[in-house]
């Protein structure tokens, strides 16, 4: 089983920057593509976006478009999400996810896909 640990969340003012991390460890020969979530209080769970395990193909959801970029190191099992000119209602909690049966493909972003969750990492921006 592959295990999944968030960090980098924290408080950033509008408009600011965070790069949130997503660790891998356990079973980490295993191929899989690699998503990042949100949710906030009171809503359903949102996909942000999904990276292939080689690297080369990427998806994001409407509302981070060209505001997040996903990236991953595969030799330090980590997969990161930079996140620019952030704004209030990106304030959830983030969570990454492995999808073991897709791991090439990432369009769409299915989160039923995803069989390996972390705990979830907070990001909070003021106005």
């Amino acid at each position: 089983q592959l295990q999944l640990a968030e960090s980098g969340g924290g408080l950033v003012q509008t408009g600011g920057s965070l790069r949130l991390s997503c660790t891998a460890s356990g079973f980490t020969w295993k191929s899989y593509a690699t998503g990042w979530f949100r949710q906030a209080p009171g809503k359903g769970r949102e996909a942000i976006a999904c990276i292939s395990t080689n690297y080369q193909n990427t998806a994001y959801g409407d509302s981070v478009k060209g505001r997040f970029t996903i990236t991953r190191d595969n030799a330090k099992n980590t997969v990161y999400l930079q996140m620019n000119d952030l704004k209030p209602e990106d304030t959830a909690t983030y969570f990454c996810a492995a999808d073991y049966s897709h791991p090439f493909t990432c369009d769409p972003i299915l989160e039923w896909d995803f069989e390996s969750w972390g705990q979830g990492t907070q990001v909070t921006v003021s106005s």
